[in-house]
């Protein structure tokens, strides 16, 4: 029999935004994995998916999420986590990995999915879509996505600042990921490309410390890691302008 291994997504971090089939499904998996980092404190994902099934169902494996720079080092985590996962899919075949977001965008279950598969014989993988940041930063602020014809551009900042400038300098709206380390070279990028005025970031959506504010605001100083960017586009025309 197979061993099935199902990744979820537990949303932004409010734990109202986890879907009915995601709750279902991280209750019917014989234990939940969340990523932890080396330094062993509460995740996002853990904390939302514990208002759903309990501790001892829970398996908390190491993951180098924040390793960037030394890729042996990376390599060598992933392996250990993949490895982990394997040993739970063998012992008990059921397996849900529960991810912030969605599990197939910019995710750390791509990367288990495919480790663990090579070690794992006829394995099922499957996924359970999740709410995104930007969705739920669009909902507290107030900024609509896309209208009519335009494009929607995601940028992970982690790819460089200059990236983002070239979104910015196109179409439609553009979100940004993961900008909190540069939230200097951001705000910069907004002005030179006209953006900055009807932009907003939003950190921790859902938590306590949630911060939504608009772009304007900014003044370079760091952000928290996973900042969320929306900069809507410029729309003229009145309703259905862009049709």
């Amino acid at each position: 029999m197979s061993s099935r291994l199902v990744g979820v997504g537990v949303g932004p971090g409010d734990p109202e935004l986890v879907t009915v089939k995601g709750v279902n499904a991280l209750r019917a998996a014989d234990v939940v994995v969340v990523p932890v980092l080396d330094t062993g404190e509460r995740g996002r994902a853990e904390a939302t998916v514990l208002h759903y099934v309990p501790a001892a169902k829970v398996v908390r494996v190491v993951f180098a999420l924040n390793e960037r720079t030394d890729r042996a080092r990376r390599e060598a985590a992933w392996d250990a986590a993949g490895e982990r996962v394997a040993e739970l899919l063998r012992e008990h075949g059921a397996v849900a990995f529960a991810t912030i977001g969605d599990p197939n965008v910019y995710s750390t279950f791509t990367y288990l999915a495919q480790t663990v598969a090579e070690s794992v014989p006829e394995l099922a993988v499957e996924t359970v879509p999740g709410i995104t940041a930007m969705q739920d930063l669009a909902a507290r602020s107030g900024a609509v996505l896309t209208e009519g014809t335009e494009p929607l551009t995601l940028v992970p900042v982690t790819a460089g600042a200059a990236v983002l400038k070239d979104a910015l300098s196109g179409p439609g709206t553009v979100v940004a990921y993961k900008f909190g380390r540069q939230a200097g070279e951001v705000a910069e990028a907004l002005r030179e490309t006209g953006r900055l005025g009807d932009a907003v970031w939003g950190s921790a959506l859902g938590l306590a410390e949630e911060s939504v504010r608009p772009a304007a605001e900014l003044d370079g100083a760091p952000l928290p890691y996973l900042s969320t960017l929306i900069a809507p586009p410029r729309r003229d025309g009145g309703r259905g302008g862009k049709l």
